[in-house]
């Protein structure tokens, strides 16, 4: 399959991305970039976005960009520092870059940035490359 079929067939089954918003603006093999919009039921008691929001936004990214390569890949290890509070409104972009990759895991970084400037995160995840193979028409 291509990276844009398992794209859809992820998404298609993804309630929580779709209820983030996100949106693809770049997929290639090993890279994913998710673009969403902050909106005021995602912010907590201090105003800003929930942790959770940007966090979810860097863990789809990584989860689209790790199945590119057409193999199944679940997340097995993610960390995240949150460097700059994001508020209601705020554009959020997320672009997952491969950083290593062997037979059964990769390593990722997701920069996730507010409004086209500030970094609002930075994300590490870690996948296990399943052997189970995406299905469907050849790349």
């Amino acid at each position: 399959m291509t990276p844009e079929a398992i794209l859809s067939a992820m998404l298609d089954n993804d309630p929580f991305s779709q209820w983030l918003g996100v949106v693809c603006t770049h997929l290639a093999p090993g890279t994913c970039t998710l673009e969403a919009t902050v909106r005021p039921e995602m912010t907590n008691g201090f105003g800003v976005a929930h942790g959770g929001i940007s966090y979810s936004l860097a863990d789809s990214a990584l989860a689209f960009a790790s199945n590119t390569h057409g193999q199944h890949a679940v997340s097995v290890e993610t960390t995240i520092a949150h460097t700059a509070p994001v508020r209601a409104g705020d554009r959020l972009e997320a672009i997952a870059t491969e950083d290593q990759r062997s037979k059964q895991f990769a390593r990722y970084t997701v920069r996730v940035t507010a409004n086209g400037e500030r970094l609002a995160a930075l994300f590490h995840g870690t996948v296990y490359r399943k052997e189970t193979l995406w299905e469907g028409p050849a790349r």
